[in-house]
């Protein structure tokens, strides 16, 4: 039923948008230099040689990488300590108008000359907020019931969600705006795209590293069982 409602709404304001929406033909668009595939990719190269951007790329590529662990790991953590995932999934509705909120307030921060020192500043608040998500899930299996969790319990989940997501916003509406600031308009499309593709990648491979290195650091015990290591899935299983 939810991904119907806001289904039928993607497809409302879409058409709404199609059909009232108006270009302004007073100004005329600006023709990009590139007129196809091959030529795109050579210009792609030509953009990435350069040596401010091969710099930029560099940091946003390794950036994420000291909170991928926190995002990626926390909340399966949290399920393996017991949390129903339907809970979770209800946290997660809270969250929604934050997000709407958020990046209209943020904007005002990003939109001067330079939009990155909102990046640089929410970095270490971020990073702190992952000590604080290990936290939470060393605290969890403590707090525990036997009807589940209570109710305080989740209102520090729902903060530090809350708390997680301010800092990711900041950083994510600053590197956009950045790019933005940044692009060549007469190639902007290509520009920005090549620039939001890397930054997507810089939180991407970090958090698929950070999921595969989850069992083999994770520390296990057998019981009952004398002399079986169970540091691998197969003697895990075993």
């Amino acid at each position: 039923d939810f991904l119907f409602f806001w289904g039928a709404v993607f497809l409302i304001t879409t058409t709404l948008v199609a059909l009232l929406k108006k270009e302004n033909k007073e100004l005329t668009p600006t023709k990009e230099e590139t007129k196809g595939i091959t030529d795109t990719y050579k210009l792609l190269f030509s953009i990435i040689k350069m040596p401010a951007v091969l710099t930029f790329c560099l940091l946003i590529l390794t950036a994420k990488v000291g909170f991928s662990a926190a995002d990626a790991v926390t909340g399966l953590k949290l399920v393996e300590e017991g949390i129903p995932k339907e809970h979770l999934a209800l946290l997660a509705v809270p969250m929604v108008p934050l997000q709407i909120i958020l990046p209209l307030i943020i904007s005002k921060y990003t939109a001067g000359p330079q939009p990155l020192n909102t990046f640089y500043k929410a970095m270490p608040f971020r990073l702190l907020l992952g000590l604080e998500f290990a936290f939470l899930v060393w605290w969890t299996p403590k707090v525990k019931q036997e009807g589940g969790f209570p109710v305080y319990y989740y209102v520090v989940v729902l903060l530090s969600y809350a708390l997680h997501q301010i800092t990711l916003y900041s950083m994510y509406v600053a590197i956009m705006a950045f790019n933005a600031k940044v692009s060549d308009p007469l190639i902007g499309g290509t520009y920005m795209t090549l620039l939001n593709t890397v930054s997507n990648l810089g939180g991407n491979w970090p958090s698929t590293v950070a999921l595969w290195l989850v069992d083999p650091l994770t520390v296990k015990e057998c019981i009952g069982a004398q002399e079986q290591a169970c540091g691998t899935t197969v003697g895990a299983e075993v």
